[in-house]
């Protein structure tokens, strides 16, 4: 049953993050959580969502808005530093719970049609926000997600710029995990297990890309920000 549980999750959740550019981590950790130890599960987390972003970023350059990704990084890394002292100094079931309100009241107001303007200081505080919460609760995705379709991006450049940032966000998070908690061979081994289903949803995600229209694009962010919501507010609760 483990291991039929695993290849599920693993397949869908690259599936989702291939084809949309968000997913992997809000559908695959509470499921890995069930399977392996906190660290273990982040960290195969962290390494796939690793390998699905290298994998396409040859193929998704094109599609990489370089200037917001430049603000997005520059954000973040003041970000970083900032989720690890909120992280240490807020209760996390009680900014889970805010974060989850915030999330949902913000989607709510996307289905009304309400819409941002991007600009440059829009950027870096997006990226700061994405970088807090991928130190503090383990999620970069939802500001990403929430501003882009805020400021109706169309779904390549949103997935192109918004997997070239995880790239970076990614590779800087797993380095401060494994050098703070530590790794261990079940990580690596269940990451090479993985390997091969993460090879199959890339390539079914990337034909569901190719053929899905803006509008099915944005009820799928919107289902993936409401899923995110609701399971944060179960989980803070």
């Amino acid at each position: 049953m483990d291991i039929v549980l695993f290849v599920f999750i693993i397949l869908v959740a690259s599936i989702l993050q291939t084809s949309t550019g968000f997913g992997f981590s809000i559908l695959a950790t509470p499921f890995l959580l069930l399977l392996f130890q906190p660290a273990e599960a982040i960290q195969i987390n962290l390494v796939l969502s690793l390998v699905i972003s290298a994998a396409l970023i040859a193929k998704i350059r094109k599609d990489i808005d370089y200037g917001i990704l430049k603000r997005l990084v520059i954000g973040s890394a003041a970000g970083l530093p900032a989720g690890i002292i909120v992280f240490s100094l807020i209760d996390i079931d009680a900014l889970k719970l805010g974060v989850s309100l915030i999330i949902l009241a913000l989607t709510a107001l996307l289905m009304l049609k309400f819409r941002i303007r991007q600009n440059r200081g829009r950027d870096l505080a997006v990226g700061g926000l994405s970088g807090s919460l991928t130190t503090s609760i383990g999620m970069p995705g939802p500001p990403l997600l929430l501003y882009f379709s805020g400021t109706d991006t169309q779904k390549a450049k949103l997935r192109g710029t918004t997997l070239a940032f995880y790239l970076f966000i990614y590779s800087l998070s797993l380095i401060i995990q494994v050098t703070v908690a530590g790794t261990s061979k079940t990580v690596w081994m269940s990451s090479g297990i993985a390997l091969p289903l993460v090879f199959a949803g890339l390539f079914i995600g990337q034909r569901l890309f190719n053929v899905i229209n803006q509008r099915v694009f944005q009820i799928f962010t919107y289902i993936i920000l409401i899923f995110t919501g609701v399971y944060m507010l179960i989980e803070s609760l």
